[in-house]
């Protein structure tokens, strides 16, 4: 954004390099991207769900923030970028999502820095996945809003997932029919997001106690996917 304002900055791989501009930086108009982290939510919703295909438009696809995308689409997820373009500095794309058939996955390393906060809705999709599907170097989400490994495990269990902790992630295995049931968000918004996409692919009512703190992060989570057509309700 800096430098679609005049700043001198140059990027060397990791090294970033900035100098006194000679001049008054400029003014411009700038939409905001929308965040990759809340879409991915959408993004698995219709990955898992059969007959679905959305559209979200105006996504940041920085490649350091689209770790669940690369993921998602490894496993086979049908997800194309239209109408590329650049939002002040920022790769921005619309995003397009069909239900596909998915494989199971082995994420690590590197790639987990760039995906941390959209794991869990990443098991999610896991548990519809065709085979083993193992998590590792995820030590980060043991000190999250909560500790994502324990409650993730914990949640989707409830559903019938076949899902296991390991010190630093989850090993899951499917495809699996999931059962709905009562479910915890543990206060943790993208935790409570998780079990709502996991309800929308499990055959009865699934209940997320806790839900209203989606709007940490993605306000109008649950409206925007009752527009999509989720049959999906607000307990009072």
């Amino acid at each position: 954004m800096l430098a679609s304002m005049g700043a001198p900055i140059n990027t060397y791989g990791r090294k970033v390099t900035s100098e006194r501009p000679s001049t008054p930086l400029h003014g411009l108009d700038l939409t905001v991207p929308g965040d990759v982290s809340s879409a991915a939510f959408l993004i698995v919703a219709a990955a898992i769900t059969p007959d679905s295909r959305i559209t979200i438009n105006g996504v940041g696809i920085n490649p350091t923030r689209i770790g669940i995308i690369d993921t998602l689409c490894e496993m086979g997820a049908q997800i194309a970028f239209k109408n590329e373009r650049d939002a002040g500095g920022e790769p921005v794309a619309d995003i397009e999502v069909s239900y596909s058939t998915l494989l199971g996955v082995t994420v690590g390393g590197e790639q987990i820095v760039t995906m941390i906060d959209e794991l869990p809705v990443l098991a999610v999709a896991a548990t519809q996945a065709e085979g083993r599907t193992v998590v590792r170097d995820a030590h980060e989400l043991r000190v999250k809003e909560t500790d994502r490994i324990a409650t993730t495990v914990s949640e989707l269990r409830k559903l019938g997932a076949r899902i296991e902790p390991t010190a630093d992630g989850f090993i899951i295995d499917g495809p699996t029919p999931l059962t709905g049931a009562p479910t915890e968000g543990h206060g943790d918004h993208r935790l409570a997001m998780a079990m709502t996409v996991a309800g929308l692919v499990s055959s009865g009512q699934t209940m997320v106690y806790g839900a209203e703190v989606t709007g940490d992060s993605f306000p109008g989570f649950e409206v925007t996917l009752q527009a999509l057509g989720a049959q999906l309700q607000v307990a009072e």
